[in-house]
């Protein structure tokens, strides 16, 4: 298997891609050239390549489709990680200020936009593969979060960039079938990653403790368990995933 992996370089993405190379698949990680991706590919070894690599760009997300495929001769699996946030209120009635439609616009940018710029490239690449006896051909996996549904205070952009992620993963799948290439979103809860890690101490434990059980953040290993899961289980197709220990957020 060769997957391709945006955000690889940290958090979600990273044990992504480290799943892949300990199962003994390949994985090219696209994240930004500023990000730690060219260190983290160079410690996994030989089946793993770093793509320097923007999700909005259109040359270079094709770039890093075509280093999987000059490098490890095909595509499989496109998991779609990277992602940013803002946390604004939609009017600060205090300083008579509304939320920045800039920030607001750019986190749509770089989640949905970016999100189906890597799509819509990476299946062009999966169409070229042989089927296998089930007409199989690859597989999409990206990630919204629990905030498409129950989204906070703050949350504006963030919530409609994640329910957008949602609400495209049944059309594109219907789209691909034909194909043979599935499409399915994980939307997961409150996990331990490099966003969360900057949170004071008291702060982390505040919000494990929301969570039903297991009562802790999840382990970014985890998001990867249900990656290769799903990417081994050909009727999982136009689904989205809650991984989140039952938590429902409060406003």
């Amino acid at each position: 298997m060769v997957g391709l992996v945006t955000g690889g370089a940290s958090g979600l993405g990273r044990a992504t891609v480290e799943r892949l190379i300990r199962s003994g698949a390949s994985a090219v990680i696209l994240d930004l050239p500023s990000s730690d991706g060219a260190a983290l590919a160079a410690s996994l070894g030989e089946r793993c390549a770093f793509a320097p690599a923007d999700v909005t760009s259109e040359a270079e997300v094709q770039a890093a489709v075509s280093l999987a495929r000059d490098k490890f001769g095909k595509l499989d699996l496109a998991v779609n990680c990277a992602g940013i946030a803002v946390a604004v209120k939609t009017y600060n009635f205090k300083k008579n200020v509304a939320h920045s439609l800039e920030d607001f616009q750019r986190v749509i940018n770089v989640n949905i936009a970016g999100t189906f710029n890597v799509i819509r490239l990476a299946v062009g690449e999966m169409g070229k593969n042989e089927p296998d006896a089930d007409g199989h051909r690859g597989c999409i996996i990206n990630t919204a979060s629990v905030a498409a549904f129950d989204g906070q205070v703050g949350q504006a952009a963030y919530s409609a960039s994640k329910g957008g992620i949602v609400g495209m993963t049944l059309p594109i799948a219907r789209d691909l079938a034909p194909m043979g290439i599935r499409v399915i979103t994980i939307a997961p809860g409150l996990f331990s990653t490099p966003l969360l890690a900057g949170l004071p101490e008291k702060v982390q434990s505040f919000l494990a403790r929301q969570v039903p059980f297991p009562s802790r953040l999840g382990d970014p290993a985890e998001f990867a368990h249900l990656v290769t899961s799903l990417a081994e289980n050909p009727m999982i197709n136009g689904e989205v995933i809650r991984l989140d220990g039952a938590i429902r957020m409060q406003p």
